[in-house]
C-alpha cells in the first residue's frame, strides 16, 4: 500500500515484519503531487473494517478466527463492521476513523474528489459491529434461525447444521501453519449460514467464499422476489424517470 517503505515481503509475515501503509502516508505534499498530475478522484480501496489477524483487543475489537480469514491481511471482501475503518491502516487504531475522516478533508482541500468501495453483498462470518449507531442491532441479531429464509431475516440459515471449515487444499494452513489459539480448524456457527457466493452446504468448498455469508435482500432460495419489481422496460428509462421528485426543474 501507498506509503510501506518496508521491502521484506515475507510470506505470512505481520505488520510489524512486513510493514503496511497508513491513511497519514497521503500528506499534504503527496497529495499535492498527485493533483499536478491530472489525477481528479483517489480510489482509497480496503477501507471497511474487514477481519485482520492483528490484536486489536486493547481498543475492544474482538480477534478473528484465522480459519474464516484468508491470509493475515484478510480480505477486503469479509467486512466486520460497516460503521468503521480498517485498524491495520490508522497510525493509532483508537482513533481510525478521525484519521480516515481527515485524510478525506485533505483529500478534498487538494481539489480532488474520493472514492471507496463497499461490499453489500455480504460480510464477514464474524462480522461484530462495535461503531454501530445507538439502538441499532447487529446484522443476523434478530433472526428466526429456525428457517432457510424468511423475508425479514438479515441470512439464509441451514437449519440442524452446524457451520464446517472447508478440507484445505494443496497443503494450505491458516497463518502458514504458524500456531495460533484460535487456529484450531473450527468456527462456532450454528445453524451454518449461506456462503458470501450463495453455496448452500453447512460446509463450503475451498474455493468458496467461506469467510463471509450472504445477506438476504428478499430474495427467496427458489430465486423469486419477496418485493414488487419495475415494470417490463423500467430499465431502458432514464435516472429523472428513476428518482421522481429528487430533480425539480425551474
Amino acid at each position: 500500500m501507498f506509503g510501506n517503505t518496508n521491502t521484506t515481503n515475507k510470506p505470512w509475515g505481520t505488520i510489524e515484519e512486513n510493514g503496511v501503509g497508513k491513511f497519514n502516508d497521503f500528506t499534504d505534499r503527496a497529495l499535492e503531487e498527485l493533483k499536478s498530475m491530472g489525477v481528479t478522484h483517489i480510489w482509497y480501496t480496503r477501507v471497511p473494517h474487514h477481519c485482520v489477524i492483528s490484536d486489536y483487543t486493547q481498543y475492544g475489537i474482538s480477534n478473528d478466527d484465522p480459519d474464516v480469514v484468508k491470509g493475515r491481511a484478510g480480505s477486503p471482501y469479509a467486512v466486520k463492521d460497516y460503521y468503521n475503518v480498517n485498524p491495520d491502516l490508522a497510525a493509532d487504531p483508537a482513533k481510525r476513523l478521525e484519521e480516515f475522516e481527515a485524510l478525506i478533508k485533505r483529500t478534498h482541500k487538494h481539489g480532488m474528489k474520493v472514492i471507496i468501495d463497499i461490499v453489500p453483498n455480504h460480510v464477514a462470518r464474524n462480522y461484530q459491529s462495535i461503531s454501530k449507531p445507538e439502538g441499532l442491532v447487529d446484522f443476523g441479531e434478530n433472526d428466526d434461525t429456525s428457517a432457510e429464509y424468511k423475508r425479514d431475516n438479515n441470512f439464509y440459515y441451514i437449519p440442524g447444521k452446524a457451520f464446517k471449515v472447508p478440507e484445505s487444499l494443496g497443503g494450505y494452513k491458516p497463518l502458514g501453519g504458524e500456531e495460533h489459539p484460535l487456529a484450531d480448524g473450527k468456527f462456532k456457527e450454528n445453524p451454518a449460514k449461506w456462503t458470501g457466493n450463495g453455496a448452500r452446504k453447512a460446509q463450503p468448498h475451498f474455493y468458496d467464499w467461506y469467510e463471509t455469508i450472504k445477506v438476504n435482500y428478499g430474495v427467496r432460495p427458489d430465486g423469486s422476489y419477496d418485493f414488487e419489481t419495475l415494470p417490463e422496460g423500467f430499465d431502458k428509462k432514464n435516472y429523472e424517470t428513476h428518482y421522481p421528485g429528487l430533480f425539480i426543474k425551474k
